[in-house]
């Protein structure tokens, strides 16, 4: 029996989120909790990137000069704000719907972004170089997290940075990220996300380091109820951001 090609890609997540396309850009839609969650991640990859580049946090076109790779783009929600801050992005999804989604939204917004129909691996393949690899809860709806990760490392340039978020492998986000959030609190479709699938900080961060990568930081992410809103933590139990840097 011949051998199978690899691939990052899940048939069933594809489908998923193609089903959902239409609610990217609806604040209080399907992915409420994607527009409620990237003011703090915004935040952060804005801050960790301008320290790393030597750029001015507060110059209206401060990633002018950075050519990004936004991996799992879904409808652009982080494309187009790294593209109103001047980078040379490019937006990529294994689903031909939301990438068209992402396209409409992008030319409504008067925003020029390079979105393609494509996978991690497809990109490395042809060679693509990024300064920077925007990674954020993707990693946990592929088929093949190793391949998926190393992927994407391939692709950043020396120097530059690869930013991943995700979802814990364990009890707490069990409770708290699938059954509260899918189940009680009604913020995500049910089957979402997927027990078995949830990627822990160790086996994120092995593919990211066996590709030449330094992790220069972690941070945990959680809800505040009373707030309604998400901040940095300590504790990365449920949601949590790495960062890491190739070596100039």
């Amino acid at each position: 029996m011949p051998n199978q090609k690899r691939t990052t890609i899940d048939d069933s997540e594809v489908e998923r989120f193609s089903a959902l396309a239409g609610e990217w850009w609806d604040p209080t839609g399907k992915f409420r909790p994607l527009h409620k969650f990237n003011p703090v991640r915004l935040k952060y990859i804005k801050e960790k990137t301008c320290e790393n580049f030597g750029l001015e946090p507060n110059a209206p076109k401060s990633f002018t000069g950075l050519r990004i790779l936004d991996i799992g783009c879904g409808g652009g929600l982080l494309s187009e704000p790294m593209a109103r801050l001047g980078a040379d992005v490019i937006g990529a999804d294994a689903s031909e719907t939301n990438i068209e989604v992402a396209k409409i939204h992008a030319v409504q917004s008067g925003l020029e972004i390079d979105y393609r129909a494509v996978t991690a691996e497809s990109l490395e393949q042809s060679g693509e170089q990024f300064d920077m690899v925007l990674n954020m809860e993707v990693v946990e709806h592929v088929a093949d997290v190793n391949l998926f990760m190393s992927s994407c490392a391939r692709m950043v340039k020396p120097g530059g940075l690869m930013f991943v978020a995700t979802i814990n492998r364990t009890a707490k986000a069990r409770t708290l990220a699938i059954f509260l959030a899918e189940n009680v609190l009604k913020w995500l479709p049910k089957g979402t996300h997927t027990y078995e699938k949830l990627v822990t900080p160790e086996e994120l961060e092995a593919p990211i380091t066996s590709e030449g990568m330094e992790l220069i930081d972690r941070t945990g992410v959680f809800y505040n109820p009373l707030m309604d809103s998400w901040n940095k933590s300590s504790d990365m139990d449920v949601n949590y951001m790495v960062l890491a840097k190739r070596p100039a």
